[in-house]
């Protein structure tokens, strides 16, 4: 091992070299370079060249170059960092030898020699170019941009060098720094824009809501993901490259003209949910963010969980989230190249026929398999009789010979299944699995970046290999943060269950986060991508609160929902001295706060309904609205009522009011304005709370008795003779209004004809309690 006193000598402090030896495959690579550098230098390993050395190492991808690279640094002909990240950025992108030293040489200033002279005349050039503004601003001016711009002339010439000479011609045209020069430059003010609603809107970050975000499509073009480009795979680091990799990369450019394209790969055995809603954003999103074209796959591998209603509900998840899918393929397309390529895999001698049972290999450190080694010819036999259907369920599986990140070895490719297929009927028998469809789909599609959530990163070796065993183009896989959400359950298997046991009524019940569910609650689809923007496109897994989700939609709905009346405990209401002999219309605008988006009319008559909670016999401190001798404004009606009489039920229970009116402008202005409704239409609401008491319901620590015993018996409040003004009658399933002070809601599909019923969506502010 190398010594702290070694590492402390090529210019690492104590603490870096000690942090450096534990990592052990960094301390065998410098080890490596010092020990070539010294047989090259002998003791003349002075600083400059140490951190050359520790940089080589540190920086380097592919360790078989670290001979070749050293060799240069070691002769004195890479002398300078921006040299060495020449030569990196060389390496990265010439991953197949032999290399071409020349190319190389070049393209990292290897014996280029720049004259003090040189950079003089640039220097010189380049004030030149500046000098009318530099002798108004003197000092002021930004001497960064002449370094920069001498630079870009002389790209190998030294940066202390550039900024002397520099400092040197300034001081020559200007002479010394006067007071004024001294003193700081006043920072001009920024001419700031009005902030959009966008601009305006919290960022959520590990569940903690900041004050600003970008778009998604901002977050995810270009360079911000540090993503490589189409046909660059070989420069992500882990990707594996063989002597083909750099001709399938050429004719994936040619087929692909070099455009990023991206895949969304469900299952069709359930409902998509929030978290998917994720995926969806990223992977379109990414496409769309870079001018590509994103896949929709369905993942159909498994036919005895599959079903029409996944498909379609699946396509119209995407679609109402509002992206197009490219193309939607299936993996079954591909069943015939699929199992072409096993029957080649086995011919490589990298698959096999086996017979463990399925109990036997589960988990991380099952015994291998005694069939590993059996002869090609016998596993081609053996497979084709699988296909032929003489094997019966988990008597026989083909399996591939790898051992994956996180232990798993020799994973399966193929078991057999006496199940039709949704797409294929009877044509097989045998279907391939996740970790042997889903890289090789990829290939077919030719993707560019096959986007996956966290949990896949074990699978990542695996991809890669299964490409380069067939020598077919190989994409690359990147991971992100899983998006989960506090008080919820997502599995399909637990929806299931909530559904058999009646908890919920199906995918789609309101209190779900399934996007089905979302929709029918009336979650707009911006908002929910709204908040998939502003938890961001993280590594680390995002779990947060519903709150904050429905903050995005509330945020959407105040542009989007127009204003009715609606009265949830209706309580009548006479006006005894009506000004008019028939109904008045009323004209309410839509949206308030900007009345050039239009009115809706709504009957005034002398019988109209408020809240029971709108009016108090007696008068509590701070209690603003109806009471005797405390009158009301009737909201966009023009007229504030007075109570003169309050009538009763025999059990002592108001069921009624009589009052007066008078015209909003000649009475004194009230302490508060209540919404009514007059000739109604009846309509049923129901309002949704949490459907789970815990964060987590899932956890046993929490919830020991398990995520059915933590449901939220006030999870769904039905209310039955509700009552809603007229305008609203011609409203369709899904569309969405702000019942003025009540909050937003949704009209459900449950509704028929003039019955209406509607979903609270969210309530108008956010209840404290719930943060």
């Amino acid at each position: 091992p190398i010594p702290v006193s070694s590492l402390s000598f090529i210019g690492l402090s104590e603490a870096k070299a000690r942090e450096t030896l534990r990592n052990g495959a960094l301390s065998a690579l410098l080890r490596q370079a010092v020990l070539q550098a010294r047989g090259a230098l002998g003791s003349g390993l002075d600083k400059a060249t140490g951190t050359l050395l520790y940089n080589a190492a540190a920086r380097l991808r592919d360790p078989k170059h670290l001979g070749f690279l050293v060799g240069y640094i070691a002769r004195r002909q890479i002398l300078t960092d921006l040299q060495l990240g020449a030569a990196l950025e060389y390496l990265r992108s010439h991953p197949l030898e032999p290399l071409d030293t020349g190319d190389f040489e070049r393209a990292c200033g290897v014996g280029v020699c720049v004259t003090p002279e040189q950079i003089e005349e640039a220097v010189e050039a380049v004030i030149g170019e500046h000098r009318a503004e530099l002798l108004a601003q003197r000092y002021h001016f930004n001497m960064g941009l002449l370094m920069g711009e001498a630079r870009s002339w002389l790209r190998w010439a030294d940066g202390k060098t550039i900024k002397n000479e520099v400092d040197l011609q300034v001081l020559h045209l200007l002479g010394p720094k006067t007071e004024a020069d001294l003193e700081k430059k006043p920072k001009a003010a920024k001419a700031r824009p009005a902030a959009t609603e966008k601009q305006k809107a919290a960022v959520v970050e590990n569940g903690e809501v900041g004050t600003e975000t970008r778009s998604l499509l901002e977050q995810l073009r270009g360079e911000a993901l540090k993503f490589h480009k189409p046909g660059e795979n070989y420069k992500t680091e882990g990707y594996v490259v063989t002597p083909n990799t750099m001709a399938l990369l050429k004719q994936h450019l040619a087929i692909t003209g070099g455009q990023v394209r991206t895949r969304f790969p469900p299952e069709p055995n359930g409902i998509l949910h929030i978290g998917h809603a994720k995926a969806i954003n990223f992977n379109f999103g990414y496409a769309k963010a870079n001018g590509g074209v994103c896949f929709l796959r369905y993942d159909d591998t498994n036919p005895e969980k599959e079903e029409e209603k996944y498909f379609t509900a699946i396509r119209e998840m995407v679609e109402w989230l509002g992206y197009q899918p490219y193309a939607v393929t299936h993996a079954s397309d591909y069943f015939d190249q699929l199992y072409t390529w096993a029957l080649e895999l086995i011919r490589r001698g990298q698959a096999y026929v086996c017979h463990q049972k399925v109990e036997e290999i589960k988990g991380h450190n099952p015994p291998p398999s005694p069939w590993r080694d059996r002869p090609v010819e016998e596993s081609l036999l053996l497979f084709e009789d699988m296909r032929k259907g003489k094997f019966g369920e988990g008597e026989a599986t083909l399996r591939m010979k790898l051992m994956m990140e996180d232990g798993k070895m020799d994973p399966v490719a193929y078991r057999v299944k006496f199940t039709p297929h949704h797409r294929t009927g009877d044509k097989w028998c045998i279907y391939p699995t996740y970790d042997y469809t889903h890289c090789l789909c990829d290939s077919i599609e030719h993707i560019t970046h096959s986007l996956c959530t966290k949990e896949f990163q074990a699978r990542r070796s695996s991809y890669f290999w299964l490409c380069n065993a067939l020598d077919v183009y190989c994409p690359v896989q990147w991971e992100y943060g899983r998006l989960n959400l506090l008080y919820t359950v997502v599995s399909k298997r637990k929806i299931i269950r909530l559904v058999e046991t009646g908890a919920v009524r199906d995918w789609d019940d309101p209190r779900l986060f399934t996007l089905t569910a979302l929709r029918r609650r009336g979650f707009p689809p911006e908002a929910i991508n709204n908040f998939c923007a502003r938890v961001g496109v993280t590594v680390a897994q995002a779990t947060m609160e519903p709150h904050l989700l429905e903050a995005c939609v509330r945020e959407v709905l105040n542009e989007q929902a127009p204003r009715a009346m609606a009265v949830l405990e209706p309580l009548k209401v006479t006006i005894t001295n009506f000004p008019a002999p028939k109904a008045l219309e009323v004209l309410v605008p839509n949206f308030p706060a900007d009345e050039s988006r239009g009115f809706h009319k709504v009957p005034f008559k002398p019988t109209v309904y408020i809240e029971e909670t709108d009016f108090r016999e007696e008068v509590d401190k701070g209690y603003k609205r109806l009471a005797p001798g405390q009158p009301v404004g009737l909201r966009h009606a023009g007229y504030v009522i007075a109570v003169q009489n309050v009538i009763k039920d025999a059990s002592g229970r108001v069921i009624e009011l009589e009052v007066t009116c008078t015209k909003s402008d000649v009475s004194e202005k009230p302490k508060a304005f209540i919404h009514w409704v007059s000739e109604p239409l009846a309509c049923e609401v129901r309002l949704y709370e949490r459907l789970f008491l815990h964060k987590n319901p899932e956890d046993p620590s929490e919830v020991p008795g398990g995520f059915l015993s933590d449901l939220n018996p006030d999870s769904l409040r039905v209310v039955h003779n509700a009552m809603v003004d007229s305008s609203v009658l011609s409203a369709r399933p899904f569309d969405k209004f702000q019942f003025e002070r009540l909050g937003y809601f949704s009209v459900d599909p449950d509704s028929e004809g003039e019955r209406m019923v509607f979903n609270r969506t969210v309530t108008l502010k956010e209840d404290p309690g719930k943060a």
